[in-house]
């Protein structure tokens, strides 16, 4: 198929679908975290769940990652997004029959499963269906209206928690994953061809062959592996939160919905910034522009921890982290996309699986650091995946730009 360059209202009704489906799954983790104190409490269980419910959703979002991507790749990208946002929405309705703390756990990880179709199946479609920068105009994009999630998340949920039953968080999650499932029926274009072959069932020795080739290609890793060493401090930051800031600094609810106001404010303005700056810019230039915000913001939390000891650096340092991962993330992601020729729905599937799992244990690594050493603690480990992140950045953005001297970027 011929790829779009050229962004109209028409080209951008799949898009505003997708990233809907994608502010549900989202908000299905951002609204429920100022509720899980209470959850907690209903369920008679400790605080020390609520970390631990964030890690459940992510592993689920790299339990089934493998399979999808093929999947997808074998029997088109249409059917799988469209079967798996109908089965998010269940997933969320279940919510209402959870009576201990296990089955909530459980149910996160079914929850969780969602954001296996956003990163394996949506954006290989988007990045299929659109030309190189036309695709990091539509990420960068789509991440601003995705990040209103944990933007208005925390303070919407609170403000739920205040009025209604916790429970009534997924019932609203649902009828907004609805509303997506309507769109993406509607304008969802099919960017795989299927050949003959293709009714047979999907040899998993391929897949297996497939998954080899991806991660045995070292720029390939060092890309998947930038850019969860770049987001790992904020995720780190959205399931410690509620201990930090309700917990130890005794603040409301409503109080810690609004201090995540600066953090995701920052990460919307670095993707405003990276969206209006990709046709004049070097693609691969803000991968480089954003160390400097990134190593700053680690710089003010320990600094400010060290000598202050207040939560507010935590907050500063993580807002200047997710303002350069604003600048860096769909850029990395275009480049870490085509490193591979391998099919993309298996790419985005390797990268979302690797991802998941690393942020899944990086968040039980950040809860166990924080209960023993408290905010220095946390700004240490931020510190360290900023040096992680730095080592890998480079070496893929100078890759990459280079690849696109040559011509062979785009594979």
């Amino acid at each position: 198929m011929q790829k779009i360059s050229l962004l109209t209202r028409k080209t951008l009704m799949f898009p505003l679908a997708l990233v809907l489906f994608e502010f549900s799954v989202y908000i299905a983790n951002d609204m429920i975290q100022p509720g899980m104190l209470t959850v907690t409490q209903e369920f008679g269980a400790s605080a020390a769940w609520i970390a631990s419910a964030m890690t459940a959703f992510l592993f689920g979002g790299a339990l089934l990652q493998w399979l999808f991507g093929p999947l997808s790749d074998r029997i088109g990208r249409r059917p799988v997004m469209l079967g798996g946002t109908l089965f998010f929405i269940l997933s969320c309705l279940a919510t209402l029959f959870s009576k201990s703390i296990e089955s909530f756990i459980v149910l996160r990880v079914v929850q969780g499963i969602g954001l296996c179709f956003i990163s394996s199946v949506g954006y290989a479609v988007v990045q299929e269906a659109f030309e190189e920068k036309a695709a990091v105009k539509v990420t960068a994009m789509m991440a601003n209206v995705a990040l209103i999630a944990p933007l208005i998340g925390p303070v919407a949920g609170a403000f739920m928690i205040e009025m209604w039953p916790w429970r009534m968080i997924f019932v609203f999650i649902a009828c907004v994953s609805t509303v997506a499932f309507i769109g993406l029926a509607l304008h969802m274009p099919e960017t795989v061809i299927k050949r003959q072959d293709d009714e047979q069932k999907i040899p998993l020795m391929q897949i297996w062959h497939d998954y080899r080739a991806v991660f045995s290609n070292r720029p390939f890793l060092m890309g998947a592996l930038a850019m969860p060493m770049l987001a790992i401090p904020l995720l780190g930051w959205i399931a410690l939160s509620p201990m930090i800031l309700v917990v130890d600094a005794h603040m409301s609810v409503i109080e810690y919905g609004l201090w995540q106001i600066p953090v995701f404010g920052s990460l919307i303005v670095g993707n405003l910034l990276l969206a209006s700056k990709t046709d004049r810019w070097r693609l691969g230039a803000s991968i480089s522009y954003a160390l400097y915000p990134v190593v700053l913001g680690a710089i003010v939390m320990l600094l400010g921890v060290a000598i202050f000891k207040q939560p507010h650096f935590i907050a500063a340092g993580v807002s200047l982290l997710a303002f350069g991962q604003g600048l860096a993330f769909a850029v990395l992601m275009r480049f870490t996309l085509t490193e591979s020729p391998v099919a993309k729905g298996t790419v985005a599937a390797a990268i979302g699986m690797l991802s998941m799992l690393i942020y899944g244990f990086g968040i039980e690594l950040y809860k166990l650091v924080y209960l023993h050493f408290g905010m220095m603690g946390f700004a240490v480990l931020s510190a360290l995946m900023t040096y992680f992140y730095w080592r890998l950045s480079r070496v893929v953005a100078k890759r990459g730009m280079a690849l696109r001297v040559t011509g062979h970027g785009d594979a």
